[in-house]
């Protein structure tokens, strides 16, 4: 029988063949992503040894091994202008070229797949490969990683971009290069897929996942060409044995050592920032503020050489990462002292405008901080079972996995640097509380607060498209309170809490506007108390009944151009006594886990 279903609700059915190529084309993208992932992260590091031995000692030379510390420089006390140069030349990158390249990459990358459908210029990773490596090279207390991750993420777009592949391909082949170049760089392949899972991917299944291991297997197999089957640090045997044989005291001990870590990730993310905001307000501009804040860090490298006879803070750190875990920094209070130092150059690096990554940061703080924590807590009970290497690597873990919201891949990627199975246990003890402290005291990652200062927040979770069909209702979170629409700012300071409400504001007996959470809190600190809390309102407010599912909600604010849906009981109606609840965009994102432009309100041409 002829099928007589009109046109635009006939479905297409693709022909299996047809649905192969398709599955083969991503796929073979996906290896070249991750080939070219894996030589960029070989480039870079040449980059950053070029840049290095030129700036520091006057010389061509692409040897740098990361491992080992930096000698003294024949420049003596002009070794502080070796980062103003850097920082000069970084400014000039940056801000003719490709103002992407600033910051630490990972939440420009996050912005691009979120907010742009995956484009992302394909000369940032050319600028990004530059900026980076002058400014780690030149002695930046920065890490290359967040840097690879977006040259990666870069051709991954440019390429999905150049073929003309739909977007979900796209974004799955920035997940490609994003993973594949953490995998190379540390050759942990299981860690570079689940930082695309945890991190990139807005998707989990089948079809995105296969290419993303696909590309950190190439990319890890180039790695290994170049820089040898090992891992990024020499890792001594750790003494651990086996889960029955080990003490609970040993549990207690490195849990104990999870709780520090997840409060010294809240301070580093939020320390970056402020300094951040602190440079902002500083007069001047680009040039002078990043100058200034590379002196200080060309400062902190020369007193560090003198005082203690090597640079510690400067460049990815790793160096001293390895006396950690070698014992030969066996002072708690000089661990602890460079652990401060390292997070003040950090945040004077990234804070001032540089280009670089906070991977390598949390891993020397939480190396620092957890073999501090061994050599003191051994000192108050010297008959408890832990030592400096075990706790600095657990410390390693629970400050990349506290800090960068991705605690999953901080487990796994120290699994495979050490391939001792009987750390998995208190690695995922302490790495669970880390991660839940810094949730406890600071909802944001230190990727995720980038963006969100900005006003972008992305989902937190990824889940089915099945969540669309739940009622509207359901979804509702936030707390809401009716005021008069005359009230003023000053009078809703008895509502500063941890979880502030949406605001309803009633007028004449009707609905006149929504002041939603997240607008009342940067009120408080941005605004005037005797501003009205009507000029904060959104009166472009829909309303919906009770029975309206999450799939009609998002309908009804993108058609009607609208950030905020109050939902009232039986038929819409303006009345406030009916009111159930109110939900708005940021809500949205946040609980169906939609991608920000899909739950956008603007006006869509279709």
């Amino acid at each position: 029988m002829p099928d007589n279903t009109p046109p635009p609700f006939r479905r297409r059915f693709f022909p299996r063949d047809v649905q192969q190529r398709l599955h083969t084309r991503l796929n073979g993208l996906a290896v070249l992503v991750g080939l070219i992932a894996g030589l960029g992260a070989v480039v870079f590091r040449d980059l950053i040894g070029l840049f290095h031995n030129l700036l520091f000692f006057g010389r061509f030379d692409l040897h740098y091994d990361t491992l080992k510390h930096t000698v003294e420089s024949p420049w003596g006390v002009g070794i502080i202008l070796v980062p103003v140069i850097g920082a000069l030349v970084v400014a000039f990158l940056v801000q003719t070229f490709a103002p992407e390249a600033k910051g630490h990459g990972v939440p420009e990358v996050m912005h691009a797949i979120y907010f742009k459908r995956g484009v992302i210029r394909p000369q940032v990773a050319l600028f990004k490969s530059l900026a980076s490596s002058i400014s780690i090279g030149s002695g930046g207390a920065i890490g290359r990683e967040g840097p690879i991750i977006q040259i990666g993420a870069a051709f991954g777009s440019a390429l999905g971009q150049w073929t003309r592949i739909p977007e979900w391909e796209r974004l799955a082949l920035i997940a490609c290069g994003a993973g594949g170049g953490i995998a190379a760089t540390f050759n942990t392949p299981l860690g570079g897929i689940l930082f695309a899972a945890e991190l990139m991917l807005v998707e989990i299944s089948a079809r995105t996942l296969i290419p993303v291991m696909l590309a950190t297997g190439a990319a890890t197999f180039v790695g290994r060409i170049f820089f040898g089957n090992e891992a990024s640090f020499m890792i001594p045997p750790l003494p651990l044995t086996s889960t029955t044989a080990t003490p609970l005291s040993a549990y207690a001990a490195y849990a104990l050592l999870g709780v520090f870590t997840g409060l010294m990730a809240t301070v580093y993310t939020k320390s970056i920032y402020a300094f951040e905001d602190a440079f902002d307000r500083m007069p001047g501009n680009y040039y002078t503020r990043h100058v200034i804040g590379m002196a200080l860090v060309g400062v902190l490298m020369y007193a560090t050489m003198q005082l203690f006879g090597n640079y510690y803070i400067q460049g990815v750190g790793y160096a001293t990462i390895q006396d950690v875990l070698n014992g030969t920094l066996n002072y708690a209070w000089l661990l602890l002292l460079l652990v401060g130092l390292k997070l003040l150059a950090t945040s004077l690096t990234l804070g001032s405008g540089a280009s670089g990554g906070v991977f390598s940061p949390s891993l020397f703080i939480g190396a620092g901080l957890g073999g501090a924590f061994a050599l003191a807590a051994r000192w108050f009970v010297p008959d408890l079972p832990i030592d400096m290497a075990s706790a600095a690597v657990i410390g390693m873990a629970c400050m990349v996995g506290a800090s960068t919201g991705a605690a999953v891949t901080a487990v796994v990627m120290i699994f495979e640097m050490t391939r001792d199975y009987y750390v998995i246990i208190p690695l995922i003890i302490a790495v669970s509380l880390a991660y839940g402290v810094r949730r406890l005291l600071l909802p944001e990652s230190i990727y995720t607060l980038k963006l969100s200062r900005r006003g972008q927040h992305l989902p937190s979770s990824i889940q089915s498209h099945l969540y669309l069909m739940r009622g509207a209702l359901e979804l509702i979170q936030e707390p809401f309170v009716k005021l008069p629409a005359h009230t003023l700012l000053s009078d809703t300071h008895m509502l500063r809490r941890r979880r502030l409400p949406h605001i309803v504001l009633v007028e004449e007996g009707k609905i006149g506007g929504i002041v939603p959470s997240r607008v009342l809190e940067a009120a408080f600190t941005h605004t005037a108390g005797d501003t009205p809390l009507l000029k904060l309102a959104d009166t472009r407010f829909i309303i919906v009944d009770d029975h309206s599912s999450v799939f009609d909600l998002i309908a009804r604010l993108r058609g009607d151009a609208s950030e905020s849906a109050v939902i009232v009981s039986g038929e819409s109606h303006d009345k406030p006594q009916d009111i159930l609840g109110v939900i708005t965009r940021a809500d949205l994102i946040h609980s169906t886990n939609l991608p920000p432009d899909l739950a956008t309100c603007r006006k869509q041409g279709n």
